[in-house]
């Protein structure tokens, strides 16, 4: 049962009062289709689905997008390839997260009459677009053919577009970021861009010790993933005027969200189709990537340990990896990790004010490590 939608003040929330499809609802929440609500806490007769929740704060996202987008080219093709992906077609997660985190945030500090500031839907949008912008620039780096079951960017267009594309959209994000005028929102969200280039970098190496391995491993994931979760629902925080505390905690729920996200993601390519995912499954081992599946794997089958320090390169080595991985306990260690995390952001989400935001904080960890997809 859905817990009723809770509406927007107004105006003065920045967020309009046109009423929302339905379908556009339904569309991202099957987006992060989940196997089962598995350890979701007893809220009675009431499960709080985030989607819905937040409807009206996300409708019309992915067009204001591609408003700010159009606004700041007359480059026709430019425009084109630069909103390709926003279709309305991802899961939303980012925005959906940043705004959930703001509207708990400002219930904890200000109490249920509190609104959604213009500013932190802004960043909601941030989020996306920096998300965007490093799936179009990953799509050049591994010559991807598909993403979100269609052909991928670099697949229409040349590669040089491509990449410039990612370049505007980020360059549209910064002007956004510095029309918030917070020096501390700023900074947060300009980290996630250094740790973007850092984490793709880290991802180009490797290292020759399995400890060290497994480290390099987290510390990029957190760059390419969970540092922009992390940095924006603590930009929201920010902007919210709440403490410093709040604010660390924000962000530690991003990081721990990020992280269970990402690792869920390492073990979906090796276990569920590609249609279901919309890409080809496999697809780290080709690129030559050790993700966690295949480390935990290391402990019992050491003969990975040459394939993984030359990227799975020679013949067979794709499918011989993927096989010890299945033979091992690998994937039941890497979900055993996820679930770590999400509990631990469950946990820190758990401390703001009871609200339905502060619940839906909680349902989403749940979304995140039980999804198909």
């Amino acid at each position: 049962m859905l817990l009723a939608t809770v509406t927007t003040c107004g105006p003065t929330c920045g967020a309009g009062s046109l009423p929302v499809p339905g379908g556009l609802v339904r569309r991202f929440a099957s987006n992060l289709q989940s196997t089962s609500t598995g350890s979701l806490p007893d809220y009675g007769t009431q499960i709080i689905d985030p989607y819905r929740l937040l409807e009206d704060d996300l409708n019309g996202i992915y067009e204001d997008i591609r408003s700010e987008l159009e606004r700041n080219t007359n480059q026709s093709e430019l425009n084109t390839i630069a909103t390709y992906y926003f279709d309305g077609q991802g899961k939303a997660l980012r925005p959906m997260v940043a705004i959930l985190m703001a509207r708990a945030v400002n219930y904890h500090v200000y109490g249920e009459n509190s609104a959604l500031l213009p500013s932190q839907r802004q960043v909601a949008m941030i989020s996306e677009m920096i998300h965007s912008a490093s799936l179009i620039h990953d799509d050049v780096i591994d010559q991807s053919d598909f993403r979100r079951g269609k052909p991928s960017v670099n697949v229409l267009w040349n590669h040089k577009k491509v990449a410039m594309a990612g370049d505007f959209i980020l360059a549209v994000a910064s002007m956004m970021i510095a029309r918030l005028r917070s020096d501390d929102v700023t900074l947060v969200l300009s980290q996630v861009v250094t740790d973007l280039v850092q984490g793709e970098f880290m991802q180009l190496g490797s290292k020759e010790t399995e400890n060290e391995r497994f480290a390099h491993y987290l510390t990029k994931t957190y760059r390419k993933t969970a540092s922009l979760i992390a940095n924006s629902v603590k930009a929201v925080a920010l902007l919210s005027g709440a403490d410093e505390s709040t604010c660390e905690l924000a962000f530690q729920y991003g990081r721990n969200l990020g992280l269970a996200f990402q690792l869920v993601d390492d073990l979906l390519d090796f276990v569920s189709s590609a249609q279901a995912m919309g890409k080809p499954t496999a697809a780290d081992l080709k690129l030559g990537l050790a993700t966690a599946p295949v480390l935990f794997a290391c402990e019992k089958y050491p003969e990975l340990n040459p394939m993984i320090m030359r990227r799975f390169q020679e013949s067979g080595d794709v499918e011989k990896a993927f096989e010890l991985v299945h033979k091992s306990r690998g994937l039941e260690q890497t979900r055993f990790l996820a679930r770590k995390h999400g509990a631990e952001a469950a946990r820190l989400a758990a401390d703001l004010a009871d609200s339905p935001y502060q619940k839906g904080l909680v349902l989403t960890t749940d979304l995140v490590l039980n999804r198909i997809k």
